[in-house]
Order: structure tokens, then sequence, then C-alpha cells
């Protein structure tokens, strides 16, 4: 099993409820492919780079997954086939980014607690 982490945007005329279906559909599309859900972060409404699709904004949603790879392709597909999806990235973590990935979410939990 390899460890990946996605990032996607939502966008930004969704609600609350709304914004939680959607990241909702994706876990459950993980878990249904033998998938571990590692980490889940909800950015929130954030400042694109540039317009996309005429919007100035979106919701970020970061999922750190251990699966096979052939998994990325149906995600992937997934997000191609929602229109409430606006852009995505799925990553390979290699061991760096993997103790980053850990150091980063220690980082987080300290400054919650």
């Amino acid at each position: 099993m390899n460890n990946y982490e996605t990032v996607f945007i939502l966008t930004p005329v969704l609600s609350d409820a709304q914004v939680e279906e959607a990241v909702k559909k994706f876990e459950d599309l993980l878990t249904s492919n033998n998938c571990e859900i590692v980490a889940k972060e909800n950015w929130g409404l954030k400042k694109l780079a540039y317009p996309i699709q005429l919007k100035k904004n979106g919701f970020y949603t970061l999922i750190e997954f251990k699966g096979e790879g052939t998994v990325v392709a149906d995600l992937e597909t997934a997000f191609k086939r929602d229109e409430r999806v606006i852009r995505y990235l799925t990553t390979k973590l290699d061991k760096h980014a993997l103790d980053y990935a850990v150091t980063r979410r220690s980082k987080l939990k300290s400054a919650k607690a």
C-alpha cells in the first residue's frame, strides 16, 4: 500500500452542508476501495491564486490516505465528473514527504490543544 494525499478545491457557491456532503462522497469512495484515511483537513474558504471558472475563492480540503495505485485513477475520475470540484491534485508521498506530513499533523494537534 502506498501513501497518497489529495487536495481538491470546491466551488465557493456551496453551503457548508453541501461541502461536507461532497467531502463525504470522496471519503466513501476511498473507503469502499479498501483505502485507509490517515488524515483529513478542511482548510476552509480561501482566495485562489488566479480566477478559475470566473471564481476567485474556493473551499480547500486535504485528504491523506493509504491505498493501492489503482484507486487514484478512480478518485480522479470522480473529481472530473463532479461539477462542484474546480481543481484537484493527488500526489504519492515518499518517505520524506510522509515524515513532513506526520510532523505537520503533530504541530496542528499541539496548536489546537
